[in-house]
């Protein structure tokens, strides 16, 4: 286990190490399907301010850990009262944001976090080494996922354990993702789900 890991996050983090696999879902029918494979954890990236807390009771009444990608939800800001309203007005866990305010404000509020950092070049590598100990997040999520060397050095840089999202696609990304370090992987791999 990771440094760092509180009492309430141990669910969170416990249910990664149970099932590794995390399933993105981008629409109704992706979390159709995922709510029939034993995967615990869902990502939702995909709503609007009006169907959201739906979205999320039809996950949670299946008894999943639900995580809303706040970012990409359609009518909220990118403001903190984004994370107000998905406390108040949802079920959800959890948030998922590449905006560090949003995950500061989620924390605040006893949301699970997942920090998503896109690693496209040097510089996103250097920028996490320089924000490891602003990272208040539970996990930082890293895309794409299908680096094993990047995963691992991640891995050792950070305090925060690391989720490996983004074009998975096969077993072999799990394995090789999973070795390097990686926690668990999020996919909208509708095949991945079911391994």
């Amino acid at each position: 286990m990771k440094a760092g890991v509180g009492i309430m996050e141990q669910k969170f983090y416990d249910a990664m190490l149970d099932s590794p696999i995390i399933a993105a879902v981008k629409n109704f029918t992706g979390i159709e399907q995922c709510l029939k494979s034993e995967v615990k954890i869902v990502f939702v990236l995909f709503g609007d301010m009006c169907n959201i807390g739906g979205i999320i009771e039809q996950i949670k009444q299946a008894n999943r850990i639900a995580l809303v990608h706040i970012d990409l939800i359609e009518g909220l800001s990118t403001h903190e009262v984004a994370v107000d309203y998905i406390k108040k007005n949802t079920r959800a866990d959890g948030i998922i944001s590449t905006r560090m305010n949003m995950i500061n404000r989620a924390k605040e509020l006893s949301l699970y976090t997942v920090f998503r950092i896109f690693v496209l070049d040097s510089r996103a590598y250097q920028s996490i080494e320089k924000q490891k100990k602003q990272i208040k997040a539970d996990v930082i999520e890293i895309l794409p996922g299908v680096m094993p060397k990047i995963i691992r050095k991640i891995d050792k840089l950070s305090s925060k354990a690391v989720i490996a999202g983004g074009l998975i696609s096969d077993k072999e990304d799990v394995i090789e993702a999973l070795n390097a370090g990686a926690i668990s992987v999020s996919t909208t791999n509708q095949e991945v789900w079911f391994m």
